[in-house]
Order: structure tokens, then sequence, then C-alpha cells
């Protein structure tokens, strides 16, 4: 059985956890409004056990789960799409780990246009009530590219995964497919952004700019893609981004003292 490819879109969280409104906010706009996929089952982490009927969702079971375990998963009844909601836990180290929200796709819905476009409001839509300061999008083959490396193992056997870029307060891991830029990165690449090509930029309102390198996630990975990429990463400032080449971090990285969870 062929393996099934994703669009990926990971939606950075500030520090803080949102609050369940927030989260049922979000739901609501994903499952009613959007229409995303029909969810037939819930759980927390990667246990989705929990029986969930579309046709008349249970907002409150989603939000106690997520309030009880501080983590929520939603999946359609097959794999191929799902939506999780996965906090920061540990409050005392606010940048520590990258709380996120995923939404995996089937990469086949992205050939088609429309789907393309609606992408692109419904995100910053969820970026703009969760205040999220950055949002990610591509075939998961090139998410696992950008952010995942191998290095060799302590103990001197085999090699282990480890991070390119840990979270967002150390800098970006690549340009993505879509790569949506929320306030500190903004403010952080300066006129540089705003001087790209437009067809490659779309400023979408309220210190919010999507850059797009190509049409189609597919073009990720290829010559011309990767070639695109390198000439966009030149003129926002190659110190923004993690150096894959010589596999050196970001040594220019975005204020983020002034971002936090404001939502209530």
């Amino acid at each position: 059985m062929p393996r099934l490819r994703y669009l990926t879109t990971h939606i950075n969280l500030p520090p803080g956890r949102p609050p369940a409104t927030v989260i049922r906010a979000c739901l609501q706009l994903v499952f009613e409004k959007y229409r995303w996929f029909a969810p037939t089952r819930y759980g927390f982490f990667a246990t989705w056990n929990q029986k969930l009927d579309p046709n008349h969702i249970d907002y409150d079971a989603l939000t106690e789960t997520y309030e009880e375990y501080q983590s929520l998963c939603i999946a359609a009844r097959t794999d191929s799409d799902f939506i999780r909601f996965a906090p920061a836990r540990d409050d005392s180290r606010p940048y520590a780990y990258n709380g996120r929200i995923t939404w995996e796709a089937s990469a086949k819905l992205v050939s088609k246009p429309a789907w393309r476009a609606a992408h692109v409001v419904q995100v910053a839509e969820i970026m703009r009530l969760v205040n999220s300061p950055l949002a990610e999008a591509s075939l998961d083959e090139d998410v696992e590219r950008k952010t995942w490396r191998q290095v060799p193992a302590e103990n001197g056997h085999g090699s282990i995964g480890t991070f390119t870029v840990r979270n967002y307060s150390g800098g970006l891991s690549g340009l993505f497919w879509r790569s949506f830029f929320g306030p500190p990165f903004v403010r952080m690449f300066g006129e540089r952004l705003a001087s790209l090509p437009e067809d490659c930029r779309k400023p979408l309102g309220e210190e919010l700019v999507l850059v797009q390198p190509y049409e189609l996630p597919t073009d990720s990975g290829t010559e011309q893609g990767d070639a695109r990429e390198r000439e966009l990463i030149e003129q926002l400032g190659p110190g923004c981004f993690y150096d894959h080449a010589h596999h050196t971090p970001p040594t220019r990285l975005p204020a983020l003292e002034s971002l936090s969870n404001v939502i209530h």
C-alpha cells in the first residue's frame, strides 16, 4: 500500500496555552465554516479511540479532552486528514518547546486552485485567533527535510535525528511552499520583506505576510524550487535561516519580548 502524502501546515503558538474557549472557536471554524474534513475520531497525543459524530460534533467533549490532557487530536474516518492541538507544556521555559496546531491534509487536495486559495485565508484567520507569530505549510517530506537532520549518536553507533532549529525563537529552518510571517518576523525582515517580488509576496494585513516561492508544493526539493528558495533567502537575509549546506544555525533572531498569548 503506497504511503499517504500529506500537506502539513504548522501554526505555531505563542508562549502559554490557548484557553479552551479559543480552541473551541478554532474547532468551530475548522469544522463548520471551513469544513476541512468530517471528524469521526478524537483523543490526545496519538490516541484517537474516542468516537465523534460528524453531524453533531460534541465540542464540550473535545474541549474537556484538551483541558485534561493539554493535547487534542481529531481525525477523519481514514488517516487522510487530522488536526492536532499541542501547546507548549512548560510555562517556565516559554520558548523551549514549540507549541503548535498541526493540520495534515491529503496532498491530493493541493491540485485544486480553489483549495489553495482557501488555505491562505483560513490559515491567516486562525493565526489571528491564536496570536500566532509564524505558520508554515509544505509537503510532509519537505517539512521533515528542513526541520530534521541525522547526526552521529553519542555512543558512536549509528545516528539519531535532531532539530535543525528547535523552535521559532531560534530563527527559521528554511522557506517552505508557504511561510506566513507574523509581526516578529515582519519586523525582523523589515524592508527586505517589502522588497520581495509581488509574485511571491502577499500581504495579509495586520503585520501578516505570506511568502510563497513557487505555485505548488510539489516544486519543493526540485532544482528550480531550491534555486528559488535560495534567491528569496538571499534577499531576506541568509542569517535569518538555518544553513543546510554547512549545518549552522541562524544568526539573526526575531524579537519576541512582546509576544504572548493574549487571548482570553
